[in-house]
């Protein structure tokens, strides 16, 4: 199990979400789905229990710059329909300061991806609130369908969000971030640091680099 300070530290995503002032004041029943992916409102409690085990839709297109890999869904990804969506999360912020974006994206905005040659999809697609529910098993398979992922939509490059679950996922024991030796389907594969906010080893500027280097690496133009 991964504990706060790891390099792979994924914060609980905890059910105990409490509603916003505006569905305080409003006096209204939990939020509908289409409200949550629309983005305006947060989800309840509820709505996080019930997002355990679902899974969410890839940000996907032929012939990406690159893919960007995460572990697995969490609760608040699963209940808006959106990566990286748990406020706090370091992703978004990251691509942008690692020049990916033009500018700061919400999870929301997404779909924005492709046309900047982006994309997004997961190791595990089934959510929970913490990456270490997964087994290896399902980090394995996962590993499989993610070559089978590469094989038709042809990335140039996969960017695996999280050592510990590309260690496991591709039994590369001693992997470490940047660029790897092998490949994947054809694209060439590089390890980030996992976004969560509790992930100690990284700050928002260290992470941001670690960003900026894939970057680098790709040789993409400046967005």
């Amino acid at each position: 199990m991964t504990r706060p300070g790891h390099p792979d530290f994924q914060e609980p995503e905890s059910i105990n979400a409490r509603p916003t002032r505006t569905d305080l004041t409003a006096g209204t029943a939990r939020p509908t789905r289409a409200d949550l992916t629309a983005g305006t409102a947060r989800p309840t409690r509820a709505d996080l229990t019930a997002a355990a085990d679902r899974t969410i839709p890839d940000v996907l297109a032929p012939g990406l710059e690159v893919l960007f890999v995460g572990i697995n869904p969490g609760l608040w990804s699963a209940a808006t329909g959106w990566h990286f969506a748990r406020p706090g999360n370091r992703f978004w912020p990251a691509l942008h300061a690692g020049g990916f974006t033009p500018r700061l994206l919400h999870p929301s905005e997404q779909d924005e991806l492709p046309a900047l040659g982006l994309g997004i999809t997961n190791m595990a697609a089934r959510a929970s609130a913490r990456a270490d529910e997964l087994s290896t098993e399902e980090l394995l398979d996962g590993a499989a369908i993610l070559a089978d992922k590469v094989t038709r939509y042809r990335p140039r490059w996969v960017a695996v969000v999280g050592v510990t679950a590309y260690r496991i996922g591709f039994q590369r024991p001693k992997a470490a971030f940047g660029p790897q030796p092998e490949s994947l389907a054809g694209a060439r594969l590089w390890v980030l640091p996992n976004p969560s906010g509790l992930n100690a080893h990284f700050t928002p500027v260290t992470l941001g680099l670690a960003f900026a280097e894939l970057r680098a690496a790709t040789e993409l133009p400046a967005p």
